[in-house]
């Protein structure tokens, strides 16, 4: 009977601990959702894409501060993703959880790096996007299928290559 009880309570202890958790993301997505505009959505005509990557999208951050999870619709969702860049701008196209559009002139820089909210790699193997949104600057992090074609994107979006070319 005192193994029982004891069972209970562990898993008891558990499952508040989860409602906790449950409770702090509620909190922090309707706090964001004050101070954080909502994502663009994709245009419907967006063109051709210039460049395509599969891979995973990790989470998107306040620019500098990469523990700081953006949480409000949908966007803390980690999930599958295909980014798809065209001369208007960037396409975050999620499984599972909604995609939206980073607009070309809103991006300020994309470099690569180790960590972001949701992952820490040992090596530089995330692609992050810092780009504006209103007032705030953000950063999204992506984790490539193939690393080998994060310098196409560094040269693309950082101007390194003719509007016209890929």
């Amino acid at each position: 009977m005192e193994r029982f009880l004891l069972t209970m309570g562990v898993l008891a202890f558990f499952l508040l601990c989860c409602y906790g958790m449950w409770l702090g993301w509620r909190r922090k997505a309707r706090a964001q959702s004050v101070r954080v505009a909502p994502f663009p959505e994709v245009p419907a005509e967006p063109g051709e894409a210039r460049l395509t990557a599969e891979g995973l999208y990790v989470s998107t951050t306040i620019a500098g501060r990469w523990q700081e999870r953006i949480v409000t619709r949908g966007a803390g969702l980690r999930s599958s993703a295909t980014l798809r860049l065209y001369d208007g701008g960037l396409e975050v196209e999620r499984v599972g959880a909604p995609g939206f559009w980073i607009p070309r002139e809103s991006i300020v820089d994309v470099r690569r790096d180790r960590a972001i909210a949701g992952k820490v790699m040992g090596t530089n193997s995330l692609l992050v996007f810092t780009w504006r949104l209103g007032e705030q600057t953000l950063d999204t992090g992506f984790r490539g299928d193939d690393i080998g074609e994060y310098q196409r994107w560094l040269d693309v979006l950082n101007g390194k290559q003719i509007k016209g070319g890929a």
